[in-house]
């Protein structure tokens, strides 16, 4: 049924909502999970245009994706990885597309205010372009708490 799924995680707290859910589907239906974050601070914006170092954040992201990646595979998970860098609903739906993915999911996420009004939120974009469905997880209230 869903042979890859595009997993968008925030490296936060939500995103230990997603990771249970999305770990027993794989599980269930035999699939291959690529786990993809967008980093989109000001170096990786503008990281190709200016050939720049990876800032502390983009290592950060990176070490994150492998951490879960590690727990995901030791369940018996088939993972792979992508550290994106801009826009993040951009992003999602390129690499969903360039990956051929057959299903996204997020999860949902404490709003941001100013800048959902401002710039909408990604699940939005996400899901007026997306090519594919999505699956959207409900973020616990204990995962959107301050740490």
């Amino acid at each position: 049924m869903f042979k890859k799924i595009l997993v968008a995680l925030e490296n936060s707290g939500t995103d230990q909502s997603l990771l249970p859910q999305i770990e027993k589907l794989a599980l269930l239906l035999h699939s291959e999970l690529l786990l993809v974050h967008v980093a989109d601070g000001w170096v990786a914006r503008n990281f190709d245009q200016l050939k720049l170092a990876e800032s502390e954040e983009m290592k950060a992201d990176r070490r994150y994706l492998e951490e879960t990646a590690s727990r995901l595979r030791a369940a018996g998970v088939k993972v792979s990885l992508r550290l994106a860098l801009g826009d993040p609903a951009t992003e999602i739906i390129k690499v969903t597309q360039a990956e051929k993915c057959d299903l996204i999911a997020m999860t949902t996420h404490g709003h941001r205010l100013i800048g959902d009004i401002i710039y909408g939120s990604t699940i939005e974009a996400v899901r007026h372009k997306a090519p594919v469905p999505l699956l959207v997880v409900p973020a616990s209230r204990m995962a959107n708490r301050p740490k």
